[in-house]
Protein backbone atom coordinates (compact mmCIF):
# COMPACT_ATOMS: atom_id res chain seq x y z
CA UNK A 1 0.00 0.00 0.00
CA UNK A 2 1.43 3.74 -0.97
CA UNK A 3 1.47 5.60 2.70
CA UNK A 4 -0.01 8.65 0.44
CA UNK A 5 -2.65 7.20 0.20
CA UNK A 6 -3.45 5.49 2.99
CA UNK A 7 -3.36 9.07 4.35
CA UNK A 8 -5.41 10.94 1.53
CA UNK A 9 -8.11 7.89 2.61
CA UNK A 10 -7.93 8.45 6.50
CA UNK A 11 -8.19 12.08 6.25
CA UNK A 12 -11.25 11.99 4.01
CA UNK A 13 -12.82 9.88 6.80
CA UNK A 14 -11.72 11.88 9.57
CA UNK A 15 -13.32 14.81 7.72
CA UNK A 16 -16.14 13.08 6.99
CA UNK A 17 -16.88 12.07 10.82
CA UNK A 18 -15.93 15.86 12.00
CA UNK A 19 -18.75 16.99 9.90
CA UNK A 20 -21.06 15.18 11.49
CA UNK A 21 -21.97 12.55 9.34
CA UNK A 22 -23.91 9.34 10.54
CA UNK A 23 -21.61 6.64 11.23
CA UNK A 24 -23.88 4.52 9.02
CA UNK A 25 -23.04 6.79 6.22
CA UNK A 26 -19.46 6.79 6.65
CA UNK A 27 -19.16 3.08 6.93
CA UNK A 28 -19.41 2.78 3.76
CA UNK A 29 -16.77 4.97 2.86
CA UNK A 30 -14.38 3.60 4.90
CA UNK A 31 -14.86 -0.50 3.17
CA UNK A 32 -14.55 1.37 -0.05
CA UNK A 33 -11.75 2.86 0.51
CA UNK A 34 -10.19 -0.44 2.44
CA UNK A 35 -10.71 -1.92 -0.96
CA UNK A 36 -9.04 0.36 -2.95
CA UNK A 37 -6.08 0.54 -0.96
CA UNK A 38 -5.64 -2.90 -0.48
CA UNK A 39 -6.22 -3.74 -4.08
CA UNK A 40 -9.09 -6.26 -3.05
CA UNK A 41 -12.38 -8.08 -4.58
CA UNK A 42 -14.78 -7.63 -1.39
CA UNK A 43 -14.59 -5.25 1.30
CA UNK A 44 -16.20 -5.69 4.77
CA UNK A 45 -17.58 -3.60 7.85
CA UNK A 46 -18.13 -5.84 10.71
CA UNK A 47 -20.31 -4.96 13.80
CA UNK A 48 -19.93 -6.87 17.10
CA UNK A 49 -23.19 -7.89 19.02
CA UNK A 50 -23.15 -8.39 22.61
CA UNK A 51 -22.96 -12.74 21.70
CA UNK A 52 -19.80 -12.14 20.17
CA UNK A 53 -21.19 -12.73 16.58
CA UNK A 54 -20.73 -10.29 13.81
CA UNK A 55 -22.86 -8.74 11.53
CA UNK A 56 -22.04 -7.28 8.20
CA UNK A 57 -23.06 -3.03 8.76
CA UNK A 58 -21.12 -2.13 5.00
CA UNK A 59 -19.59 -4.24 2.36
CA UNK A 60 -17.82 -3.14 -1.40
CA UNK A 61 -17.49 -5.14 -4.19
CA UNK A 62 -19.20 -7.20 -6.94
CA UNK A 63 -21.63 -9.07 -3.77
CA UNK A 64 -23.56 -7.41 -1.29
CA UNK A 65 -23.50 -9.64 1.72
CA UNK A 66 -24.86 -6.95 3.98
CA UNK A 67 -26.50 -8.69 7.27
CA UNK A 68 -24.83 -11.77 6.69
CA UNK A 69 -23.76 -13.25 10.40
CA UNK A 70 -20.60 -14.69 10.82
CA UNK A 71 -19.29 -17.01 14.47
CA UNK A 72 -18.01 -15.81 17.30
CA UNK A 73 -15.46 -18.59 16.54
CA UNK A 74 -14.66 -17.12 13.15
CA UNK A 75 -11.65 -15.29 12.77
CA UNK A 76 -13.28 -12.00 12.20
CA UNK A 77 -14.68 -12.43 15.37
CA UNK A 78 -11.31 -13.21 16.82
CA UNK A 79 -9.27 -10.44 15.16
CA UNK A 80 -12.24 -8.24 16.27
CA UNK A 81 -12.07 -9.65 20.24
CA UNK A 82 -8.35 -9.97 20.69
CA UNK A 83 -6.94 -6.79 18.71
CA UNK A 84 -5.01 -8.94 16.26
CA UNK A 85 -5.06 -9.08 12.14
CA UNK A 86 -5.33 -12.38 10.57
CA UNK A 87 -4.39 -13.12 7.05
CA UNK A 88 -4.61 -16.41 4.77
CA UNK A 89 -3.85 -16.89 1.44
CA UNK A 90 -7.46 -19.13 0.58
CA UNK A 91 -10.47 -18.27 3.25
CA UNK A 92 -11.77 -21.39 1.89
CA UNK A 93 -8.75 -24.18 2.71
CA UNK A 94 -7.22 -22.73 5.59
CA UNK A 95 -7.88 -24.70 8.94
CA UNK A 96 -8.56 -21.18 10.79
CA UNK A 97 -10.86 -19.94 8.63
CA UNK A 98 -12.61 -22.36 6.67
CA UNK A 99 -15.20 -24.10 8.74
CA UNK A 100 -16.41 -20.20 9.27
CA UNK A 101 -16.85 -19.24 5.92
CA UNK A 102 -20.85 -18.55 5.12
CA UNK A 103 -21.86 -19.61 1.70
CA UNK A 104 -22.05 -16.38 0.36
CA UNK A 105 -17.94 -15.75 0.55
CA UNK A 106 -16.70 -19.36 -0.77
CA UNK A 107 -16.09 -17.79 -4.00
CA UNK A 108 -13.57 -15.69 -2.55
CA UNK A 109 -9.71 -17.06 -2.06
CA UNK A 110 -7.05 -14.26 -0.21
CA UNK A 111 -8.53 -12.81 2.76
CA UNK A 112 -7.46 -10.24 5.43
CA UNK A 113 -8.85 -8.96 8.64
CA UNK A 114 -8.15 -6.44 11.20
CA UNK A 115 -9.88 -4.75 14.24
CA UNK A 116 -12.05 -2.06 13.65
CA UNK A 117 -12.74 0.73 16.30
CA UNK A 118 -10.47 1.71 19.47
CA UNK A 119 -8.66 -0.69 22.50
CA UNK A 120 -12.38 1.41 24.43
CA UNK A 121 -15.16 1.19 22.06
CA UNK A 122 -14.16 -1.69 20.06
CA UNK A 123 -16.61 -1.70 17.16
CA UNK A 124 -15.93 -5.18 14.87
CA UNK A 125 -13.35 -5.94 12.13
CA UNK A 126 -12.58 -4.65 8.81
CA UNK A 127 -12.02 -7.78 6.45
CA UNK A 128 -10.95 -7.52 2.49
CA UNK A 129 -11.05 -10.49 0.31
CA UNK A 130 -9.64 -11.37 -3.59
CA UNK A 131 -11.12 -13.89 -5.60
CA UNK A 132 -10.08 -17.20 -5.68
CA UNK A 133 -6.85 -17.74 -7.44
CA UNK A 134 -5.75 -13.96 -6.63
CA UNK A 135 -2.25 -13.29 -5.41
CA UNK A 136 -2.44 -13.52 -1.69
CA UNK A 137 -2.13 -10.39 0.71
CA UNK A 138 1.31 -8.77 1.66
CA UNK A 139 2.48 -8.88 5.08
CA UNK A 140 2.83 -4.82 4.22
CA UNK A 141 -0.55 -4.98 3.32
CA UNK A 142 -1.97 -6.00 5.94
CA UNK A 143 0.13 -4.28 8.25
CA UNK A 144 -0.73 -0.81 6.65
CA UNK A 145 -4.92 -2.41 6.74
CA UNK A 146 -4.56 -2.48 10.48
CA UNK A 147 -3.37 0.76 10.75
CA UNK A 148 -6.24 1.89 8.48
CA UNK A 149 -8.79 0.25 10.41
CA UNK A 150 -7.81 1.79 13.57
CA UNK A 151 -8.09 5.28 12.44
CA UNK A 152 -11.22 4.95 10.22
CA UNK A 153 -12.40 2.88 13.27
CA UNK A 154 -11.78 6.02 15.44
CA UNK A 155 -13.44 8.39 13.04
CA UNK A 156 -16.26 6.37 13.04
CA UNK A 157 -16.11 6.73 17.30
CA UNK A 158 -16.16 10.15 16.39
CA UNK A 159 -19.00 10.61 14.41
CA UNK A 160 -21.13 8.89 17.42
CA UNK A 161 -20.69 11.30 19.41
CA UNK A 162 -18.61 10.37 22.34
CA UNK A 163 -19.31 11.24 26.04
CA UNK A 164 -16.75 13.01 27.83
CA UNK A 165 -15.18 10.25 29.24
CA UNK A 166 -15.20 8.47 25.79
CA UNK A 167 -13.05 11.18 24.10
CA UNK A 168 -10.61 11.13 27.01
CA UNK A 169 -10.07 7.84 25.50
CA UNK A 170 -10.26 8.77 21.72
CA UNK A 171 -7.24 11.36 22.50
CA UNK A 172 -5.04 8.30 23.86
CA UNK A 173 -6.04 6.19 20.87
CA UNK A 174 -5.03 9.62 18.39
CA UNK A 175 -1.66 9.55 20.04
CA UNK A 176 -1.42 5.84 19.65
CA UNK A 177 -1.87 6.09 16.03
CA UNK A 178 0.10 9.04 15.50
CA UNK A 179 2.99 7.13 17.35
CA UNK A 180 2.34 4.54 15.34
CA UNK A 181 2.29 6.75 11.84
CA UNK A 182 5.61 7.91 13.09
CA UNK A 183 7.75 5.08 14.67
CA UNK A 184 7.14 2.64 11.73
CA UNK A 185 5.81 4.23 8.48
CA UNK A 186 8.30 7.51 8.72
CA UNK A 187 11.07 5.24 9.86
CA UNK A 188 10.81 2.95 7.10
CA UNK A 189 10.31 5.49 4.80
CA UNK A 190 13.50 7.17 5.98
CA UNK A 191 15.57 4.35 5.89
CA UNK A 192 14.49 3.50 2.25
CA UNK A 193 15.23 7.15 0.87
CA UNK A 194 18.82 6.53 3.02
CA UNK A 195 19.35 3.19 1.40
CA UNK A 196 19.02 4.39 -2.53
CA UNK A 197 21.23 7.47 -1.51
CA UNK A 198 24.02 5.20 -1.24
CA UNK A 199 23.18 2.73 -3.95
CA UNK A 200 23.67 5.86 -5.63
CA UNK A 201 26.93 7.01 -4.54
CA UNK A 202 28.06 3.15 -4.88
CA UNK A 203 26.72 3.51 -8.39
CA UNK A 204 27.74 6.72 -9.36
CA UNK A 205 24.79 6.91 -11.27
CA UNK A 206 24.48 9.92 -13.87
CA UNK A 207 22.23 11.57 -16.27
CA UNK A 208 18.58 9.94 -16.26
CA UNK A 209 19.37 7.44 -14.46
CA UNK A 210 20.66 9.93 -11.84
CA UNK A 211 17.90 12.56 -12.35
CA UNK A 212 15.00 9.59 -11.88
CA UNK A 213 16.17 7.73 -8.78
CA UNK A 214 16.64 11.67 -7.27
CA UNK A 215 12.93 11.72 -7.92
CA UNK A 216 11.85 8.81 -6.05
CA UNK A 217 14.09 9.92 -3.05
CA UNK A 218 12.09 13.63 -3.33
CA UNK A 219 8.84 11.81 -3.33
CA UNK A 220 9.98 9.96 -0.32
CA UNK A 221 10.98 12.82 1.20
CA UNK A 222 7.37 14.81 0.66
CA UNK A 223 5.26 11.24 1.49
CA UNK A 224 7.11 11.55 4.80
CA UNK A 225 6.17 15.39 4.82
CA UNK A 226 2.83 14.33 4.34
CA UNK A 227 3.05 12.20 7.48
CA UNK A 228 4.19 14.00 10.09
CA UNK A 229 1.70 16.97 8.53
CA UNK A 230 -1.04 14.02 9.90
CA UNK A 231 0.70 13.26 12.83
CA UNK A 232 1.01 16.91 13.99
CA UNK A 233 -2.93 16.74 13.00
CA UNK A 234 -3.89 13.52 15.27
CA UNK A 235 -1.94 15.16 18.28
CA UNK A 236 -3.48 18.55 17.86
CA UNK A 237 -6.71 17.89 18.93
CA UNK A 238 -5.04 16.99 22.52
CA UNK A 239 -3.34 20.13 24.16
CA UNK A 240 -2.64 18.35 26.75
CA UNK A 241 -0.38 15.37 25.74
CA UNK A 242 2.60 14.81 27.68
CA UNK A 243 5.49 15.09 25.49
CA UNK A 244 8.22 12.59 27.49
CA UNK A 245 7.56 9.15 26.48
CA UNK A 246 6.91 9.91 23.19
CA UNK A 247 10.03 12.17 22.64
CA UNK A 248 12.41 9.51 24.75
CA UNK A 249 10.95 6.86 22.44
CA UNK A 250 11.51 8.56 19.39
CA UNK A 251 15.14 9.35 19.99
CA UNK A 252 15.23 5.67 20.70
CA UNK A 253 13.67 4.81 17.61
CA UNK A 254 16.15 7.06 15.85
CA UNK A 255 19.04 5.73 16.74
CA UNK A 256 17.37 1.90 16.32
CA UNK A 257 17.08 2.70 12.70
CA UNK A 258 20.06 4.43 12.03
CA UNK A 259 21.47 1.28 13.70
CA UNK A 260 20.26 -1.09 11.08
CA UNK A 261 22.04 1.32 8.46
CA UNK A 262 25.03 1.28 9.95
CA UNK A 263 25.71 -2.18 11.40
CA UNK A 264 26.04 -0.99 14.77
CA UNK A 265 23.55 0.76 17.57
CA UNK A 266 24.57 4.19 18.14
CA UNK A 267 24.80 4.58 22.02
CA UNK A 268 22.02 6.97 23.40
CA UNK A 269 21.68 8.65 26.92
CA UNK A 270 18.85 11.00 27.91
CA UNK A 271 19.50 13.43 31.09
CA UNK A 272 16.72 15.22 32.68
CA UNK A 273 12.60 15.27 32.79
CA UNK A 274 11.62 15.46 29.02
CA UNK A 275 7.87 15.64 30.34
CA UNK A 276 6.88 18.99 30.09
CA UNK A 277 9.24 20.09 26.72
CA UNK A 278 6.31 21.57 24.46
CA UNK A 279 5.14 19.59 21.70
CA UNK A 280 6.42 22.05 19.60
CA UNK A 281 9.86 22.54 20.31
CA UNK A 282 9.64 18.22 20.89
CA UNK A 283 8.72 17.68 17.05
CA UNK A 284 11.79 20.48 15.99
CA UNK A 285 14.00 17.74 18.17
CA UNK A 286 12.72 14.76 16.24
CA UNK A 287 13.47 16.02 12.90
CA UNK A 288 16.67 17.49 14.21
CA UNK A 289 17.69 14.42 15.36
CA UNK A 290 16.64 12.50 12.04
CA UNK A 291 18.77 15.13 10.11
CA UNK A 292 22.05 14.75 12.00
CA UNK A 293 21.54 10.81 11.95
CA UNK A 294 20.90 11.02 7.89
CA UNK A 295 24.11 12.89 7.62
CA UNK A 296 26.03 10.28 9.68
CA UNK A 297 24.72 7.28 7.69
CA UNK A 298 25.36 9.03 4.54
CA UNK A 299 28.56 10.10 4.74
CA UNK A 300 30.52 9.74 8.00
CA UNK A 301 31.58 5.98 7.70
CA UNK A 302 31.79 6.15 11.36
CA UNK A 303 32.58 3.09 13.73
CA UNK A 304 30.77 4.90 16.78
CA UNK A 305 28.01 7.66 17.50
CA UNK A 306 27.04 8.83 20.73
CA UNK A 307 23.23 10.35 21.30
CA UNK A 308 22.64 12.70 23.36
CA UNK A 309 19.84 14.48 24.67
CA UNK A 310 19.85 16.82 27.88
CA UNK A 311 17.02 18.82 29.53
CA UNK A 312 17.92 21.39 31.97
CA UNK A 313 15.96 24.19 33.71
CA UNK A 314 16.41 27.19 30.77
CA UNK A 315 16.95 24.93 27.52
CA UNK A 316 17.04 21.33 25.48
CA UNK A 317 20.33 20.10 24.01
CA UNK A 318 20.31 17.76 21.42
CA UNK A 319 23.80 16.61 20.28
CA UNK A 320 25.14 13.61 18.03
CA UNK A 321 28.87 12.79 17.66
CA UNK A 322 30.46 10.06 15.45
CA UNK A 323 34.10 9.12 14.91
CA UNK A 324 33.99 8.95 11.08
CA UNK A 325 35.68 10.87 8.22
CA UNK A 326 34.13 14.62 8.94
CA UNK A 327 31.92 16.10 6.54
CA UNK A 328 33.98 16.12 3.10
CA UNK A 329 34.30 19.20 0.63
CA UNK A 330 31.59 19.45 -1.75
CA UNK A 331 29.07 17.80 0.09
CA UNK A 332 26.54 19.73 0.16
CA UNK A 333 25.22 21.07 3.39
CA UNK A 334 20.97 20.82 2.61
CA UNK A 335 20.44 18.70 6.15
CA UNK A 336 22.81 21.29 8.17
CA UNK A 337 20.97 23.90 7.04
CA UNK A 338 17.78 22.81 7.93
CA UNK A 339 18.91 21.99 11.04
CA UNK A 340 20.37 25.84 11.86
CA UNK A 341 16.69 27.00 10.27
CA UNK A 342 14.67 25.07 12.69
CA UNK A 343 17.00 25.75 15.83
CA UNK A 344 17.04 29.23 14.71
CA UNK A 345 13.00 29.48 14.26
CA UNK A 346 12.89 28.34 17.67
CA UNK A 347 15.28 31.01 19.22
CA UNK A 348 18.09 28.33 19.60
CA UNK A 349 20.96 27.82 17.61
CA UNK A 350 23.09 24.92 16.00
CA UNK A 351 26.64 24.60 16.18
CA UNK A 352 28.72 21.99 14.10
CA UNK A 353 32.63 20.81 14.48
CA UNK A 354 34.13 18.46 12.15
CA UNK A 355 37.32 17.43 10.81
CA UNK A 356 38.48 14.04 9.09
CA UNK A 357 40.94 13.32 12.42
CA UNK A 358 37.92 13.67 15.23
CA UNK A 359 34.88 13.19 13.28
CA UNK A 360 31.76 15.44 13.54
CA UNK A 361 30.08 16.88 16.23
CA UNK A 362 26.38 18.47 15.90
CA UNK A 363 25.32 20.57 19.06
CA UNK A 364 21.14 21.40 18.01
CA UNK A 365 19.84 23.13 21.33
CA UNK A 366 16.50 25.49 21.94
CA UNK A 367 15.28 27.38 24.79
CA UNK A 368 12.33 26.17 27.08
CA UNK A 369 9.97 29.11 28.37
CA UNK A 370 8.76 29.04 31.73
CA UNK A 371 5.29 28.98 32.93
Amino acid sequence: MDPALVLAASTEITAAALAGDDPDAVLPLVVRRAVALAEADLGLAMVTGDDGTLTVEASSGDDDPVGIVLSSRSSAARAARTGVPVVADDVTTDPRTAPFVPKALRGYGPFAVAPFGTKERRIGALAVYRRKGAVPFAGGTVDVLAAFAAQAGLAVVLAEGSTARQRIAVYEERERIARDLHDVIIQRLYATGVQLELLNRRLRLEGREAERLAGVVDQLDQTMAEVRATVRALRSADPGRPGDADLRGSVVAEARTAGELLGFEPEVRVDGDLADVPPELADHARAALREALSNVVRHSGASHVEIGVVRDAGRLLLRVADDGCGIPRGVARRGLRHLEERALAAGGGCEVSSSPRTGTTISWHVPLRSG
